[in-house]
């Protein structure tokens, strides 16, 4: 008795997933993977720490080789075939060998688009130059990781700041190379907000990797062997022996519009919540197919490994019966190691809300990640993102030398239920000293937030400060005297909190004093003190010293 075929074009992540879901919801069903590539299912996102020996295997990599699908789940894995056309009346596809160019047809009673995404290449003059690679497959990461043994790179330069530049930075760093970011956007991660990237830009310098935003590329330079010799730049040639671009993916979608399957409003393909297309028994999955955004509902794509890992697991779940399972949408949640740094997002920016209407509020909470007598206790800073007029969360941004991971999930977790600040407040997490303080960080960024829309204060953002000065207000700063020698924000006044009462009248009622400590809570009780004495016109450094990217003394 013939079940059907399902035929999935493109292996990895949602493509495979796809395949073993579909197979252990229906066994009867024929499942074939058709794919370009010689590896099938790796850990794409591990690639970096491969090139920097944090990973030292290449099998380690490789997640499942095409055998065992076949041994294991009866999927049939054809491998180094290219699908150049979809029939859709004829229900098959025609593939490519690429290695004879000979072309097959393959037969399908549904199809499954998991066709991925490819690096952007910067459209400028020596870009095929040897020597520059992408991050994207084991096979070139593998090319990239035998130049680098074989002791020929001094100098490497990573196009593009976001996750895997970032990561691959760090890595040619831990292998002694000579590392140089550039990155178009006027800061690194360009879906953060600027006050967060700019003490990750301040961290990479401090790790000896040099940062370059807001250029572009215009070119690169040939060493005369047919290899790259350096990146150019608008402001600049820079020296490279290697070059690594890592400026975004776009997905593979020339196959499903050759065939008339509908794009969406990002590009990629469009689906619903079941991951079917407009053609009849064609779904698409992963980097190749867009999503919703859950706060917003508008179209978005996230061209991410666990997204793929989910739309796979819809998708297989669906093939093997009418719409059983459902993808409502995605956040964008992302995370990345910085060398000591810790670093993640959920939701929406500062600037993507105000950019979308909402009613924006923001804090900086600086926190310790575990109870602060606890040995290995790290700080952490959160900045939430609250619209006003609903109270809702709208998004948060985490940094640090500690535990990111659990607060962002939080975060991700109460976004998705819809969660107010108040209730995001009033969780019920987990306590006990070697994993959290009695009341967690995020659990007090909340209630920073809260006192901030009930008028308890008045802040000041980092970059807000700046402007501050120049409008002639006062800089208070209420550490104690060895705290403030320490490091302190240029033209700051010094009067320790218990000193305040008795030196208030030094200060100018009728001026505009911002209030500055370590962490935020210092300033908070002075804020209290300096109203009851008469001062009206306080704000407060929003995270202190602690969350301020800018220049010291």
């Amino acid at each position: 008795m013939h079940f059907g075929t399902v035929l999935i074009i493109g292996g990895v992540a949602a493509g495979t997933k796809t395949a073993a879901k579909t197979k252990r919801e229906n066994p009867d069903f024929r499942v074939v993977v058709l794919t370009r590539e010689k590896h099938v299912s790796y850990a794409g996102c591990g690639l970096p720490y491969y090139i920097g020996d944090v990973i030292r295997e290449e099998k380690e990599l490789v997640v499942r080789k095409p055998e065992d699908f076949r041994t294991d789940n009866d999927i049939e894995i054809v491998t180094g075939f290219e699908a150049v056309n979809i029939l859709p009346e004829a229900k098959k596809v025609v593939a490519r060998d690429v290695s004879s160019s000979e072309e097959s047809e393959f037969s399908y009673d549904k199809l499954v688009l998991a066709t991925g995404a490819s690096p952007f290449i910067p459209p400028v003059p020596g870009a095929g130059l040897k020597k520059i690679y992408t991050v994207r497959t084991v096979s070139e990461t593998l090319k990239m990781k035998e130049l680098i043994s074989s002791g020929g790179v001094k100098s490497a330069v990573v196009v593009g700041g976001g996750l895997i530049g970032l990561e691959m930075a760090e890595n040619l760093s831990h292998r002694g190379i000579k590392t140089t970011v550039v990155e178009l956007a006027g800061q690194v991660l360009p879906p953060y907000d600027y006050e967060v990237a700019l003490h990750v830009e301040n961290h990479l310098r401090e790790k000896g990797v040099e940062v370059i935003t807001g250029t572009a590329i215009t070119g690169f330079k040939d060493n005369g062997l047919g290899g790259v010799s350096a990146v150019l730049t608008e402001k600049g040639s820079i020296g490279a022996d290697m070059v690594v671009l890592a400026v975004g993916v776009r997905p593979n979608v020339e196959l499903a519009r050759k065939c008339g399957i509908a794009l969406g409003s990002t590009g990629a393909i469009k689906v619903n919540d079941k991951m079917e297309t407009n053609l009849k028994d064609v779904y698409a999955v992963g980097d190749c197919a867009e999503n919703l955004n859950l706060i917003t509902g508008h179209s978005c794509w996230y061209p991410m490994g666990s997204t793929a890992n989910k739309t796979g697991r819809v998708a297989g779940q669906n093939l093997s019966g009418p719409g059983q399972d459902s993808m409502p949408g995605v956040l964008g949640t992302s995370i990345v190691k910085v060398f000591d740094m810790h670093v993640a997002k959920t939701g929406l920016s500062e600037k993507e809300a105000e950019a979308l209407a909402y009613d924006v509020e923001t804090v900086l909470v600086p926190a310790k990640d575990r109870a602060h007598y606890f040995p290995g206790n790290r700080e952490i800073i959160t900045k939430l993102i609250v619209d006003r007029g609903s109270r809702r969360v709208l998004g948060g941004q985490i940094f640090g030398e500690g535990v990111v991971d659990k607060p962002v999930d939080i975060l991700a977790t109460a976004i998705s239920f819809g969660a107010t600040v108040d209730q995001l407040a009033k969780l019920d997490l987990a306590y006990a000293p070697p994993f959290s303080s009695a009341m967690s960080t995020t659990i007090v960024s909340a209630n920073v937030m809260i006192n901030k829309l009930a008028g308890k204060f008045i802040g000041v953002s980092p970059g807000d400060l700046l402007k501050k000065k120049e409008e002639g207000a006062v800089f208070l700063d209420v550490r104690e005297p060895e705290e403030f020698f320490l490091r302190a924000i240029p033209d700051s006044v010094n009067i320790p909190l218990k000193k305040l009462a008795g030196h208030a009248d030094e200060l100018a009622k009728e001026k505009e004093i911002v209030v500055i400590c370590k962490v935020g809570l210092r300033s908070y009780a002075a804020n209290l003190r300096l109203k009851k004495m008469g001062f009206n016109r306080v704000g407060i450094l929003e995270g202190g010293i602690c969350a301020y990217p800018y220049e010291t003394e």
